[in-house]
C-alpha cells in the first residue's frame, strides 16, 4: 500500500522538500547562483508534480498533503535564511509565517469542530504562494544578475498585501464553514 503512495509525482514533491535546506545553505555560504538554480529547478518539481498528478491520475492523499507541505517549507526555509542574510525584511517573514500558523490552526480548528477540514486553496492563497515565490526569485535575481533590485521592494509590500488579504480571506472563510 505505501509504495502506491510513492509515484513520480509524489517522489517529486519530496524532492522539493529535501531541496529546501540545500537552498537556504548554498544561500548562507553566498553560493548565490546555485541557490538561485536549485530554487528554480524546486519551481519547475512544483510545476511538474501538479502536472504529471492531474495527466497521469496520480493524485494521492499523500500529495494533496506534501504538496502544500513541500510549499511552505521551501518559502518557510528561504524567507527565514534572506532575513538572516538581510535581503528581506523581517515584518515579511513574520506575516507570511502568522498567516500561516492562523491557516493550519483554523483548518485544525474546522477539523476538530466539523470532523473534517472542507475549506479548499482558495485563488487568493493561490496568488499568495506565488507572490511569495516571486520575492524570493527576485530577490535571488538581484543578487546573481541585477536589474531587478528597482522592483523588489514593491515586491515585497504586494506580497505582504496579498498575504494579509489572503489570511483574512481563509478566515472570513473558515467562520463561515464553522457556523454552517
Amino acid at each position: 500500500m505505501a509504495l502506491s503512495l510513492m509515484n513520480l509525482a509524489n517522489s517529486l514533491t519530496i524532492f522539493r522538500i529535501l531541496m529546501a535546506p540545500v537552498i537556504s545553505i548554498l544561500m548562507v555560504y553566498k553560493y548565490w547562483r546555485l541557490g538561485l538554480a536549485i530554487f528554480v529547478l524546486a519551481g519547475i518539481t512544483d510545476a511538474l508534480d501538479g502536472f504529471i498528478a492531474r495527466s497521469r491520475s496520480q493524485g494521492t492523499e499523500l500529495g494533496m498533503i506534501l504538496d502544500p507541505l513541500a510549499d511552505k517549507l521551501l518559502l518557510f526555509a528561504t524567507f527565514m535564511t534572506l532575513v538572516y542574510l538581510h535581503q528581506i525584511p523581517k515584518w515579511l517573514f513574520i506575516i507570511a509565517v502568522s498567516r500561516d500558523l492562523i491557516v493550519v490552526g483554523g483548518f485544525l480548528v474546522i477539523y476538530i469542530v466539523k470532523g473534517k477540514a472542507t475549506v479548499s486553496v482558495s485563488w487568493i492563497g493561490k496568488c499568495t504562494t506565488g507572490l511569495q515565490m516571486l520575492t524570493v526569485l527576485a530577490t535571488l535575481i538581484s543578487r546573481v544578475a541585477g536589474g531587478v533590485e528597482p522592483y523588489v521592494p514593491g515586491l515585497i509590500y504586494l506580497t505582504a498585501a496579498v498575504t494579509i488579504v489572503s489570511g483574512l480571506d481563509y478566515l472570513r472563510r473558515g467562520t463561515m464553514v464553522l457556523n454552517s
